[in-house]
């Protein structure tokens, strides 16, 4: 199911999709900077997380919708719309009363980090995260990953220009050998980690 979301920011988008009987729980996941939902690990955490009885939404921000390829400097307004596109979602059937997981990949990842206590997120899982810009070590995100206030789950590959956030910096850390930025070498063992995670973490009800 495709739904529209207008925000303080304009119009955003999301693809819910819903597992066999009740979901165990609602994963909200949204793209990098300039990429979409369809993103290889995306895909492949989707199916990992329908298969095990959770339900999601692949959130396209209005950024991307307005055809713009980055958010801009500024994270309040990003935050801002992604939040409104959240609570739209959890206002609809079936969606109240589970729990929710915030997710992204990248740019994403960033969003739901800074998003995930005020929304009152259960979890987040975190797709290669980017710690600081290639090349910049000393221009460090890491206190993203710590002021979540929720479990985080960092997925990053050891070979990623973006860096690889400490251990100490998330409840858990799963760095993947030979994977960069894309995480695409093996995007189904990404989405059984998720998955894995997840089903450890949520009860069944």
């Amino acid at each position: 199911m495709e739904i529209e979301i207008d925000t303080p920011k304009g119009p955003g988008r999301a693809e819910v999709e819903w597992p066999e009987g009740d979901a165990r729980y609602l994963l909200a996941i949204t793209h990098g900077a300039g990429g979409g939902v369809d993103a290889p690990d995306i895909l492949a955490v989707r199916d990992a997380v329908l298969a095990s009885g959770g339900a999601v939404a692949r959130v396209t921000q209005p950024y991307r919708v307005a055809g713009r390829r980055m958010p801009g400097a500024n994270t309040g307004p990003q935050d801002l719309a992604w939040s409104a596109m959240i609570e739209k979602l959890r206002a609809e059937p079936n969606a109240a009363e589970i729990p929710l997981v915030l997710g992204g990949r990248s740019n994403g990842a960033r969003v739901a980090c800074r998003t995930a206590s005020a929304l009152g997120a259960d979890a987040v899982v975190a797709l290669a995260f980017p710690l600081h810009p290639p090349g910049k070590p000393e221009k460090s995100r890491a206190g993203e990953l710590q002021g979540a206030g929720v479990p985080v789950l960092v997925v990053n590959g050891d070979r990623d220009p973006f860096g690889v956030p400490d251990a100490a910096d998330a409840q858990t850390l799963e760095v993947r050998p030979g994977e960069r930025h894309e995480l695409s070498k093996d995007p189904e063992g990404v989405g059984a980690v998720v998955a894995g995670w997840l089903g450890e973490r949520i009860p069944v009800r």
